[in-house]
């Protein structure tokens, strides 16, 4: 593997969150993640101690979200979901915030809320992914306030989305655009020097991840990784 696809292959955390999804399902995708070579895999609280078995002997992180997808968890759950976790073998966490919280400025509540977690993870030695759903926090106000709480409780990662923030769109279908380049933008010069940017939801071909990568962020989730990859050793070799 050439120095660019390595490279791109260590921004992808691979998602392996649908609801539907087995235990053959898991296996399957932690074996896309093996081959690749990736960053991490994302997996569901009760999957962590099976994808730490499957992945054990490869460079191949594993991590596991939180609160997920809503982020309707009170702080107390939050934290013991995130350390249970980290006890299993997790050593990323991808927390969602408390949306709510965050649309009515409850700042300290989602000061309090990040920190406990962060706390939580660090004493396991894991890092912290905070997952904002920008679909719903349409105001870049807010983003920005995220952003500067973020760094300020010392979380290791701002991210845009979990890939299940459905909007009701005009036609009555339920969407979500995800990661873009002016929010991941905006995210990158809000944050101070220590916090990364992962761009989540909607990113599925090469250019797209690329795109993000240019945009500033070190991580992205992704489902379509085998496109990415195959299409990556195409354009630049193995």
């Amino acid at each position: 593997m050439n120095e660019i696809v390595y490279k791109l292959a260590k921004m992808i955390d691979h998602s392996i969150l649908h609801p539907t999804m087995t235990d053959e399902d898991l296996r399957r995708e932690c074996g896309v993640a093996k081959k690749y070579d990736v960053a991490s895999v994302c997996v569901k609280p009760y999957a962590v101690k099976q994808a730490v078995e499957i992945l054990k002997g490869s460079d191949v992180l594993v991590g596991c979200v939180i609160g997920f997808p809503a982020g309707n968890s009170a702080i107390a759950v939050k934290v013991f979901e995130a350390d249970n976790a980290c006890k299993d073998g997790a050593v990323e966490i991808d927390m969602v915030i408390n949306i709510g919280k965050a649309l009515q400025g409850d700042w300290a509540y989602i000061a309090e809320e990040i920190k406990s977690v962060t706390d939580a993870c660090h004493n396991h030695g894991a890092i912290v992914k905070v997952i904002f759903e920008t679909d719903y926090l349409t105001k870049e106000d807010d983003i920005v306030k995220l952003c500067q709480i973020c760094t300020e409780v010392g979380a290791d990662y701002v991210k845009t989305s979990s890939g299940f923030g459905f909007v009701k769109q005009a036609n009555g279908d339920y969407n979500y655009v995800g990661a873009t380049i002016p929010i991941l933008e905006l995210m990158k010069k809000s944050v101070g020097p220590k916090v990364k940017v992962k761009a989540a939801g909607g990113v599925r071909t090469l250019d797209q991840l690329i795109a993000v990568q240019a945009a500033g962020c070190t991580r992205c989730g992704a489902t379509a990784t085998i496109t990415m990859m195959e299409d990556a050793s195409k354009r630049f070799g193995n």
